[in-house]
């Protein structure tokens, strides 16, 4: 296996498919999963010719289980330290939920300023603010991120399995047609993390106002998120992602889910493919 050591002593495991001559693609998974949640997009990428990359963020997969730093600044740091391992260049950044705030973060901080990064995706992604506040009426109360640390808490496998099989995917909708084996997965990746890092980054993911990264951010982005989207509402994420960036192109796709681009990979595949193409 794979392993970057980043300043502050921490293994992060990535995934490095296809030839080092062609363009990377480099994947940021949401929480609290781990590279492998991007199983379909980087074979799909890989078989159009891209370099796949993909890592496993500290404290989730298979990157060390470290009781430090479990917040933005050093995950865009271990971005950083990947992305200079490797020594990336013209790279395109995909990040899906709090992976979306992770490649906002790398991007205003270290990506754009080392001319390393040509352009980024954020798919159902958290920025600018997902707690809702005075100037954020349309974000999420506090008490729904106290009941994830409280569910994770007291049963993390149950918790796991519920987010799964209901809001992540829309499962609990009517008519929706349920995969055990996306569950399973989703459920497997989870529990393979670190107990204390998903808990502590749910405050990373929430309560990081990342308003500053995306209007720092000048190349071009895709936003993309379905308007069924039960776990970052879409009003207080991608429609204000659109407004703060200064080159943006915005989806928002009737009736998906936050998962989309499992549940409905063909479509989110397909629109992935001609944004790094145009």
């Amino acid at each position: 296996m794979a392993f970057v050591t980043t300043n502050d002593g921490v293994n992060i495991y990535f995934k490095d498919w296809g030839s080092k001559d062609a363009q990377p693609v480099v994947f940021h998974h949401g929480w609290p999963l781990s590279s492998d949640d991007w199983d379909n997009q980087m074979l799909f990428f890989l078989a159009e010719g891209f370099r796949v990359i993909a890592i496993d963020r500290r404290g989730h997969g298979r990157s060390d289980q470290v009781s430090e730093g479990h917040d933005m600044d050093h995950y865009a740091a271990d971005v950083s330290a990947l992305v200079e391992h490797l020594d990336l260049r013209n790279a395109v950044h995909i990040g899906h939920s709090t992976g979306g705030g992770q490649v906002a973060r790398y991007v205003a901080k270290y990506g754009q300023a080392q001319e390393r990064v040509a352009k980024a995706v954020l798919i159902s992604a958290v920025p600018p603010l997902m707690l809702k506040t005075a100037d954020n009426p349309e974000g999420t109360p506090i008490e729904v991120f106290d009941s994830f640390r409280s569910g994770l808490a007291a049963n993390r496998a149950q918790f796991y399995l519920d987010v799964a099989s209901g809001p992540f995917y829309g499962f609990n909708r009517e008519g929706a047609q349920v995969s055990q084996g996306t569950i399973q997965n989703w459920w497997r990746q989870g529990m393979t993390g670190s107990a204390q890092a998903h808990y502590e980054g749910i405050k990373a993911f929430s309560e990081t106002d990342q308003t500053e990264d995306l209007k720092a951010i000048t190349i071009p982005t895709l936003v993309m998120q379905g308007d069924d989207d039960q776990v970052v509402p879409y009003k207080a994420a991608a429609l204000l992602q659109d407004q703060l960036l200064v080159n943006s192109k915005l989806i928002i796709y009737p009736g998906y889910p936050h998962g989309m681009h499992t549940s409905h990979a063909d479509v989110i595949n397909a629109d992935l493919l001609a944004f790094i193409r145009e």
